[in-house]
This record gives structure tokens, sequence and C-alpha cells, in this order.
């Protein structure tokens, strides 16, 4: 497990680290290779991302970067691309 502190953050920033997290969270839950999966590429358009998988992408990062994530916490636009995930995933870590 990788843990990744994110104190002292801004709002809406993207840490890289986290970025890295969630593509590697991401190529592991829909075995693809990560290099494929950019900061722009989108969840649902792009990966095929579906209820399913969100779930275990949930788990992945959790197991990766070491915190817990509320589902109920999530919306839709959370799930837009990569950046927007990363967004969500640093502002939540860092509170």
């Amino acid at each position: 497990m990788t843990e990744t502190t994110l104190q002292g953050q801004a709002q809406g920033t993207v840490d890289e680290p986290v970025v890295a997290s969630v593509r590697a969270a991401l190529a592991a839950v829909l075995k693809r290779d990560a290099a494929t999966i950019t900061p722009d590429t989108r969840l649902f358009d792009d990966l095929g991302l579906d209820s399913t998988s969100v779930l275990e992408l949930l788990l992945e990062l959790e197991n990766e970067i070491g915190a817990e994530f509320d589902p109920d916490d999530l919306e839709q636009r959370h799930f837009e691309t990569v950046t927007t995930l990363s967004e969500y995933v640093t502002e939540h870590v860092s509170r």
C-alpha cells in the first residue's frame, strides 16, 4: 500500500501522486495499461466504467492511498475524468 500525504494542499488543485494513484487504480480494476489512461480520460465514456467497477475502484483507491470514501459524498461530476476524480480524492484526503 502506498500512503499519500496531502496536508496543506489547496482545494481544487490536483496532486500528481493522487493522479498516479487514480490511474493505477483504474488500470488495476479495468485491467488496462496505466500508460493509456491520461488526466483527461473520461471514466464512463472512454473507459466504460459502470456501477460495479466504481465500487471496485473506490476499494482499490482506499487500499492505494489509505483513506476511506463515503459513497454518499460522491456525485456523478466526480467521475467525469481522471482529473475530476483526483480533485475529489485530493480534497477528501486533505480534510
